[in-house]
């Protein structure tokens, strides 16, 4: 019996409807409301995107502590390179052909060391020459004085015959003429004899001249010439005479020579501090301080060329290296050092003006917020903020100059 009745409600479910339709005026009802619905999609969308496309660009950047940044700010940042002051090619003072070469690149020597010879066979046989002549010269002269000597006895013996008129007047006048000429010639001999010696000194100096010695202490850092070769002090032409024997540069010299903008070279001052590092060695920072700028201006380049010393003398410190120097700010006292500890950097653009306040603009949430500050000293191409803010703050850098307290910003793409 139940299955029966499973059977009928079955097939009642399996019969076709026949009832009539919806009415066309719902159907239209429906697509009114969704219209609707979309419309007010898109205006919500174009509102959006209008009010969105209103928010000024601007750009921003990060306050830093001072407290977290290095001891002492660079006002200043050039390259340059390692020059020796004091350098030199050695090289003989005559004409002549090299017998003995004693250096090599990277030899230390000392003032006076002995650092080539030339061939001296000819300064030798000039030399013998020369003493030969000065020693007949002092012969001659000894001869020259035993008989102005001896006439000058002649002429005291015929002036006492001549009192006693014992002699002719003729005799004594041939006496006092006899002694008066040798006394002449010894005069002349004498200044020959000089002259001798003069000459025997300038054939000692140019055998002395065959031998290069070191004009002060330093390190070879060329070897230019070989034994057998020519060197010569002035340029002969073409490629078989040398002009040098090597290049001596005294290490103790060295210094760093950068080239300044002239825009910028009022940062920097005599015995200013500065921070060197090489770039063969990146991490090590040198002390150094300011020499002196040399006082004229690149034209082609517009920049100063200005002179460091540095204060740590070292082997890895070589003429000719590539060098970033960091000119720093002067020492403040303590009371303005601890003041300055808990500043902010932040760019000098950021800084505005309004009215004798200082103010800049802090960007939070998308919104610019207007702070009024206490400014300090410019850092470089940055401004102390002393009062006003705190480190890790975001401020508008570049923006509409009537921006307004509470105005919505958007970031510029690319903006730090």
């Amino acid at each position: 019996m139940d299955a029966a009745l499973n059977q009928s409600d079955l097939l009642k479910e399996l019969r076709i409807d026949r009832s009539p339709p919806p009415t066309s005026g719902g159907r239209a009802k429906l697509w009114i409301a969704l219209g609707a619905g979309a419309a007010l999609l898109l205006a919500a969308g174009i509102v959006a995107f209008a009010t969105r496309g209103s928010e000024p660009r601007v750009r921003v950047a990060i306050a830093l502590s001072r407290s977290s940044s290095s001891a002492a700010a660079s006002v200043l940042d050039a390259t340059g390179y390692v020059v020796a002051r004091r350098a030199a090619t050695v090289s003989a003072k005559i004409t002549g052909k090299v017998r003995d070469v004693f250096i090599e690149e990277g030899l230390k020597v000392k003032a006076g060391q002995v650092l080539a010879t030339l061939d001296d066979v000819d300064a030798k046989a000039e030399l013998a020459v020369v003493r030969a002549q000065l020693a007949a010269t002092r012969s001659q002269s000894a001869e020259i004085r035993t008989n102005l000597a001896n006439a000058e006895r002649e002429y005291e013996r015929q002036r006492g015959l001549e009192a006693r008129q014992l002699t002719s007047a003729q005799q004594l006048d041939a006496a006092r003429t006899l002694a008066e000429a040798l006394r002449a010639r010894l005069a002349s001999q004498e200044q020959a004899e000089k002259v001798a010696l003069d000459q025997l000194s300038l054939s000692q100096v140019q055998l002395d001249n065959t031998i290069v010695r070191a004009p002060f202490s330093g390190v070879i850092t060329v070897k230019a010439a070989q034994p057998g070769e020519i060197v010569s002090p002035l340029s002969a032409g073409g490629g078989f005479t040398r002009t040098g024997i090597g290049t001596i540069v005294d290490m103790d010299s060295l210094e760093v020579e950068v080239d300044v903008n002239e825009s910028y070279i009022n940062r920097v001052q005599p015995k200013q501090r500065v921070e060197a590092v090489l770039n063969a060695y990146p991490d090590w920072k040198i002390p150094a301080s300011v020499i002196a700028f040399i006082p004229t201006a690149d034209r082609a380049k517009a920049t100063v060329k200005v002179r460091i010393a540095l204060d740590a003398k070292d082997d890895r410190i070589v003429p000719e290296m590539g060098v970033r120097v960091s000119f720093l700010e002067e020492p403040q006292p303590a009371a303005t050092a601890a003041a300055a500890a808990r500043a902010v950097l932040v760019p000098a653009a950021a800084v505005r003006q309004d009215g004798s306040q200082d103010v800049v603009f802090v960007v939070r949430d998308g919104v610019a917020h207007r702070r009024a500050v206490t400014s300090g000293a410019a850092v470089g191409d940055s401004r102390e903020i002393l009062a006003g803010l705190t480190g890790g703050e975001t401020v508008m850098t570049d923006g509409p100059p009537d921006i307004k307290e509470g105005t919505r910003v958007a970031l510029d793409e690319g903006a730090k």
